[in-house]
């Protein structure tokens, strides 16, 4: 081998470290402003390296776009909303541009160009890093914000980790990552949008773009906190509210809110990987109801299709579906399949040579059908970007509602391929604008999921079940979420908790996990304590995969099957109050499962690793889970009083206290001054209850307001005005509980309201505008299987609740209750 001279070599090297950066290797700044153009509410920038967009949307929300090219059209999957009328004071300078709404300020310095967002009395909420702002490595854009002392970070929606996210980075690729590992990321879902707290002031920012996208809350520097993706624009929105449930209000305000669910999806639901043949689907059924565990649903993997292929029924399985679906119904349960988006390439196979005739499928860039491999075998993989592709897929959905299908279970959508590694060239429509699987990818499952929703709406006329495992920004307009292959572990348990508790915040309230985990096998303590925790997450779905032991709750013991079946029926009492909350949730973006700090947001406690996975089950609820291995756990109780769900025990916040465990009591607090609807026992939501709403209400120092909610439950006339709500508000100081008039037209099931007071001093007698009542001292017998154990499992008698019960009857009429 031929040697190079020291002197040439060194002459080499120094002319090689002398030549330009490429495009690939150094970093563009933007620059500085060169023109600015103000008109209406948006501000057209150029500067050296960039062209840049500023759009006040809301007084809160101000939109910053930019790239180094001339802006395209404005397009997103993921905003629905439009700029709303603002009066902006949009003004310059020769050093700065600055925009003022009555809620936020922005100034944009000029030289170079810089972003700092400021509260109305000047404090400073959020700034571009010094130095570095916004800046491209060849086709990667990434803005940089200077990282505030103590800054806070929480959100991104389905990611691993603790509730702080400070100090740790995260990737956006919707990947399939069967039973993953408790610190895996990415994981299914791609929801780039945080919440970042500090010094009293809190602020979420959406980065709406689709490529893969990075997040650095401080990991690997102490400087700054940034957000960035490996193509496209930088486009991100930045919303500023004091409180933080007003920043979730904004966010879904920008991107959706869920509709209502159908009545049964807040039922307990009953799911393996799988239940085959349709007699053992009986058996499944027909045991549920003779043990009297409630339940509404029971769902079928992937074995009821022949030979996994889509669209099908495996007819020596299920030889009638429509007759199976039917009969399950008349026992009070709906049934959701799965549907996975690959379409087998099997010549004959209807669903294929439809899709090869209507030409729906994403193709190379040499036009020829991209195919991978999935449970079927070789596949091809309809283009939901594309209005065609969801035309197509809407009409062959629509087989399974004839078939007596209420739910829609969306899987392997990320899209999820045996190699995990589907290539870049891959071609998608992207509604007339044809892209690399690069910018379709974490926006396939949005669009996957938008396709079955209207397609199963369209044929139901009735609300749909929807379910999905990937998901963009967006998708709880159409589907609730579940967070995949998880593990039978302690830990899972409790990451579970932690990341419904993060999809909540980040816009998806209406989300699950697969209760009990779904690869290996639960011990009896693990099982017995997921279902407690079940009966308080928003999609509660008993699921175990393929070759484990059987997961329903009469599978592991008498004792965990009664204890079970307490909190399966607990829950079934509290559906007024879910169904209540679920509303509320529908119209404000507001989360069901709430993490502590958005309530508690300065309050550094709920941070804790001790207190993270405590959280608030709607805004009455809070709930603390511990491992079922632990005698002990430590609990934090914030601000407030706390009566123990079980014996009315009352905590003063402010403090945490150790405290005993054990298997047979999940630890739930109630909050001070709550107002808790509830119903009698049902089976199924198929069986009305009885006429009496029971009305809890918890003694408090301060006043708040419940607003109840009624509907029939299945259909779309509440969008009509066919509803029934009512505001209940409690007013302490004057010692009062007031009903208000209902709104909508919808009548009321319960023509009787029993008031059951928690913590108020003995009475003989309240009264219900103005007329005198009877109060007598509990029970309330509807909770003594729950209260029958207090939290060291003794037994308590229901005598020993310290509760007063109340009846009168439930009339449209302001109900003014003196209490």
């Amino acid at each position: 081998m031929n040697k190079i001279p020291l002197p040439v070599f060194s002459l080499l090297l120094l002319l090689l470290t002398r030549l330009p950066l490429t495009a690939q290797t150094q970093v563009v700044p933007a620059g500085n402003v060169n023109s600015v153009s103000i008109s209406g509410q948006q501000v057209k920038i150029k500067t050296t390296n960039a062209f840049a967009e500023v759009t006040v949307y809301s007084p809160s929300i101000i939109r910053v776009r930019m790239d180094k090219r001339p802006l395209p059209a404005d397009f997103s999957y993921a905003v629905t909303a439009k700029p709303l009328p603002v009066k902006a004071q949009i003004t310059q300078n020769n050093s700065e541009i600055n925009i003022v709404t009555d809620s936020l300020k922005m100034r944009i310095q000029k030289a170079p160009f810089a972003v700092s967002f400021f509260s109305p009395s000047g404090d400073v909420i959020s700034e571009d890093e010094a130095g570095l702002g916004t800046s491209w490595i060849g086709d990667e854009v990434t803005t940089y914000k200077k990282m505030q002392e103590n800054e806070r970070f929480i959100g991104l929606g389905e990611k691993t980790g603790n509730l702080d996210r400070k100090g740790e980075g995260y990737t956006n690729w919707n990947s399939d990552v069967f039973g993953y590992a408790a610190n895996r990321d990415p994981i299914y879902a791609t929801i780039p949008f945080y919440i970042g707290i500090h010094h009293q002031q809190n602020y979420g920012i959406f980065f709406d773009n689709s490529y893969q996208s990075d997040f650095n809350f401080g990991a690997s520097n102490n400087r700054f906190s940034s957000f960035g993706a490996r193509g496209g624009e930088m486009n991100y929105y930045f919303i500023y509210h004091p409180q933080m449930a007003d920043i979730i209000r904004s966010y879904t305000s920008l991107t959706g809110r869920m509709p209502m669910p159908p009545l049964w999806s807040l039922g307990y639901q009953q799911n393996r990987y799988s239940y085959y043949p349709d007699t053992e689907v009986y058996r499944i059924a027909q045991t549920l109801r003779e043990k009297k565990i409630p339940a509404d649903g029971i769902t079928l993997d992937i074995h009821y299709m022949d030979a996994y292929k889509l669209f099908t029924w495996n007819k020596d399985r299920f030889p009638d579906p429509a007759q199976l679906t039917g009969r399950l119904k008349d026992m009070g349960f709906r049934v959701t399949v799965i549907v996975d988006p690959g379409i087998k390439v099997e010549e004959g196979y209807h669903a294929y040579e439809n899709g090869k005739k209507e030409n729906i499928f994403i193709k190379y860039n040499d036009g020829q059908n991209y195919t991978g491999q999935v449970w079927p075998g070789w596949c091809h993989f309809p283009d939901f970007t594309s209005e065609k592709g969801r035309s197509w897929w809407k009409s062959q959905v629509k087989s399974y509602i004839r078939d007596g299908v209420s739910g829609i279970w969306n899987d392997m959508n990320e899209i999820a391929t045996w190699g995990q590694k589907m290539p870049n060239n891959v071609i998608f429509d992207y509604e007339g604008h044809p892209t690399t699987h690069l910018q379709a990818h974490n926006i396939y499952g949005l669009q996957m999921v938008r396709a079955s929703y209207e397609g199963t709406r369209e044929a139901l006329q009735k609300r749909p079940f929807l379910l999905t495992r990937a998901a963009y920004s967006g998708s709880q307009r159409y589907s609730a979420i579940w967070t995949g292959d998880n593990r039978a572990e302690e830990d899972h348990m409790l990451l579970g908790v932690r990341l419904l508790n993060s999809l909540g915040v980040s816009g998806f309230p209406f989300a699950g996990m697969d209760v009990g985990g779904f690869t290996g096998n639960p011990s009896v303590g693990l099982y017995t304590r997921w279902m407690q925790i079940g009966a308080f997450i928003p999609y509660f779905r008993n699921h175990t995969g393929v070759n484990t032991k059987s997961a329903e709750p009469w599978a592991f013991g008498e004792e965990a099957l009664e204890i079970t079946r307490n909190y399966v029926n607990l829950r079934y009492h509290m559906l007024p109050y879910l169904y209540s909350t679920m509303y509320a949730a529908s119209r404000t973006g507001m989360p069901v499962m709430r993490t502590l700090a958005l309530q508690n947001t300065f309050d550094p406690q709920v941070y804790d690793t001790r207190f993270q996975n405590q959280y608030q089950f709607g805004d009455a609820y809070m709930i603390a889970p511990f491992e079922s291995t632990k005698d002990f756990g430590s609990i934090y109780f914030p601000k407030g009083k706390w009566y123990n769900l079980y014996t009315d025990a009352v905590t003063t916040g402010g403090q945490d206290i150790i405290t005993p465990l054990n298997i047979k009591t999940l630890p739930v607090y109630v909050k001070e001054s709550s107002i808790v609807p509830m119903q009698s026992l049902v089976q199924s939501t198929r069986e009305k209850p009885a006429d009496t709403l029971f009305l809890h209400l918890y003694k408090g120092s301060q006043p708040n307001t419940f607003v109840y909610y009624e509907d029939d439950g299945e259909s779309f006339s509440y969008e009509k005005g066919d509803f029934y709500e009512r505001a209940i508000t409690y007013d302490p100081a004057q010692q009062t509980l007031t009903l208000q008039r209902p709104k909508g037209s919808y009548g009321s099931q319960f023509h009787h309201i029993k008031l059951i007071l928690h913590g108020f001093d003995s009475k003989q007698r309240i009264t219900v505008n103005g007329s005198a009542t009877t109060v007598s001292a509990g029970p309330f017998s509807f909770l003594s299987p729950i209260s029958r154990f207090d939290p060291q499992g003794s037994f308590i008698p229901a005598e020993s609740c310290p509760v007063q019960v109340a009846t009168f009857a439930n009339s449209n009429e302001l109900l003014n209750v003196g209490l």
